[in-house]
């Protein structure tokens, strides 16, 4: 709305006045979001980190017990052994709420036993790798779980720092310009008010001078 299509009346000037005590108000709702939002921002960031630098112990350590299998049971055994596996569970996704903001919880199932027709004659090497690589698939789904909810709340940051800056940096100036602009034409309306009242009594006092002069 142009100021000059505000009408100065004391009505209107309540009103600004009341929308710039919400428009505060909820500036100050966004920036205290914004403040949450950020801390567990860095808390998950600080989490995906430590599981990043966890899954590379993980594969290093599960490759390894892939080359003690082999080297023990030879290639042909691991991978006759390898067909008998059981197949990698579906994964479920639902949501979460973290902090207003819509994040994927997603789960991995559980996977099967190993073998059955088999298990007496696994060997033990071959066994702690599947171990091993069967954990380093949960640790991937709980960084991609961890990485999506990042990028979500950087958007949520974004998003509510330029609804902020919005607020204050736009609104609340416009909503204070109009405030200012209803003031002055209140004055302006004083001063015509007061012009009009001096000129009125002097010409009262004109008349009755002029009155008791004749």
């Amino acid at each position: 709305m142009a100021v000059e299509n505000v009408r100065p009346t004391r009505l209107e000037l309540l009103r600004t006045r009341r929308r710039i005590v919400v428009a505060r108000r909820g500036l100050n709702l966004l920036k205290l979001k914004r403040s949450a939002l950020i801390v567990e921002f860095f808390r998950v960031s600080k989490e995906a980190m430590r599981l990043r630098g966890d899954l590379r112990q993980r594969i290093a350590r599960g490759y390894e017990a892939i080359r003690l299998g082999e080297t023990i049971e030879g290639p042909t055994r691991l991978e006759n052994i390898s067909m008998l596996l059981p197949d990698i569970p579906s994964v479920a996704v639902a949501t979460k709420n973290v902090m207003g903001v819509r994040t994927p919880r997603v789960d991995g199932g559980a996977f099967g036993p190993l073998p059955s027709v088999s298990l007496l004659d696994l060997p033990t090497s071959v066994a702690e790798a599947v171990r091993r690589f069967q954990e380093i698939y949960e640790v991937v789904l709980d960084i991609a779980e961890k990485e999506n909810a990042l990028r979500r709340l950087l958007r949520e940051i974004e998003k509510t720092k330029r609804r902020a800056s919005a607020i204050e940096n736009v609104l609340v100036p416009r909503l204070e310009g109009i405030v200012r602009y209803i003031k002055f034409r209140f004055d302006e309306m004083e001063r015509d008010s007061f012009s009009m009242l001096k000129t009125v009594k002097r010409k009262l006092e004109q008349e009755g001078t002029g009155v008791a002069g004749a």
